[in-house]
């Protein structure tokens, strides 16, 4: 029988066995992890290397047959690559999720996939069920791409559709969708809150995210519905960005010629600087879930900045973009670096910013500085209007 979310939800664990046959036998997917494990041998010697990589992978993964072993196996690589790329991850607020309760995680969005491998990293090390990941059919341009990311519990987000009515259902579908794996399933849902990367740094949530989660419950206020969903709302913060450069130039271009065109395989390469490239720390923290009754998408929009801006965890670089931004606001009494950091941590962090400058056209380096110093307004925002709540 066809379920009515088919086209969207992740594989089940009946599943798992044929898509990865396909994954090991498909030559798109085994170039790629050539080219990651072998960087230099790829070009010359991939024909030799392809075959051997496919067998094994065939006999890593022989036993596996559901999607929880899938990602214990998978966990193991997690755990590596982020050693190599981080100087390491911390997380808060996790403490207070609850076994055996599902739960709506509203995230910033920095980066494409490592943005919900930290949130599944914090979860998974603190003993929970990993979370649904929302992910843009944007970046499943590639079948492999599409069947490694539902592999691993993603679903799919209509985003290119340009026909209204489309566009309607597809938005009703994910709403029954989201709202019937945490209602029913009792699985935990990833979604970013708007679509795209905050490529200037600047984390806002869309309030048509918002009013999607009531799409598909309309004769229910919107206030109660978001209750039942435990939308928490979370932070994640990367000391360094591994795509600043290129978002940068992609503000530059865009605020100079009033648009910007991505060139073919764009995407494939961010997600690939994103994963490998050096974080510096990685800090996620996790609100506590949304209690309040919430009459519309504005108030909750609201809220759910304040919890995530109020959550971002800011490091010495953040400070000494500050310090160097045009668009500071004196009013804020935002700290120098000097006055938060120890000696060693700041020379540390002087020493890697101006690293990142250098490599960075003048003309661009504003939208470097812009995309670290956002951060630090939009916190001491909230704190003074807490302090005048």
């Amino acid at each position: 029988m066809m379920g009515e979310f088919d086209a969207i939800r992740p594989y089940d664990d009946a599943e798992v066995p044929a898509v990865l046959a396909r994954l090991f036998s498909d030559p798109a997917f085994l170039d790629i992890l050539t080219h990651f494990r072998f960087p230099r041998a790829a070009g010359a010697f991939g024909w030799l290397l392809k075959p051997l990589i496919a067998r094994r992978l065939r006999k890593e993964f022989a036993g596996v047959s559901c999607v929880a072993t899938l990602q214990d196996k998978v966990e193991y690589y997690v755990d590596q690559t982020i050693d190599r790329a981080t100087d390491g991850v911390t997380y808060s607020g996790v403490e207070q999720l609850k076994a055996g309760t599902a739960y709506l995680f509203l995230a910033n969005h920095r980066d494409i996939v490592m943005d919900p491998a930290f949130v599944n990293y914090a979860v998974y090390h603190a003993g929970l069920p990993t979370p649904r990941i929302a992910i843009g059919d944007n970046l499943l341009q590639k079948p492999f791409v599409s069947d490694m990311m539902r592999l691993n519990k993603s679903f799919i987000v209509h985003r290119s559709l340009t026909g209204r009515r489309e566009k309607l259902a597809a938005y009703q579908l994910l709403s029954a969708y989201i709202n019937h794996s945490i209602r029913t399933d009792g699985a935990s849902i990833w979604i970013a809150q708007a679509e795209g990367r905050a490529k200037d740094g600047d984390d806002r949530t869309d309030s048509a995210i918002l009013k999607m989660f009531h799409m598909s419950r309309k004769d229910e206020p919107f206030g109660a519905v978001i209750q039942g969903l435990n939308l928490t709302p979370v932070s994640i913060s990367y000391e360094y960005d591994p795509c600043d450069q290129a978002k940068a130039r992609e503000l530059y271009i865009r605020a100079t010629t009033g648009s910007y065109t991505k060139a073919p395989g764009e995407d494939d390469k961010s997600i690939a600087t994103g994963i490998t490239g050096y974080k510096g720390r990685v800090h996620i923290h996790f609100a506590a879930p949304v209690r309040e009754f919430f009459a519309d998408t504005k108030l909750l929009a609201q809220e759910v900045d304040r919890q995530i801006l109020g959550g971002y965890r800011l490091f010495p670089v953040h400070y000494l973009a500050y310090a160097m931004w045009q668009d500071a606001d004196p009013a804020l009494a935002v700290p120098p670096a000097e006055k938060l950091f120890q000696a060693d941590e700041l020379a540390k962090a002087k020493q890697e910013w101006q690293r990142r400058l250098d490599a960075c056209p003048v003309e661009q380096q504003p939208y470097l500085v812009l995309q670290y110093a956002t951060p630090v307004r939009n916190q001491y925002q909230v704190k003074v209007q807490s302090q005048v709540a």
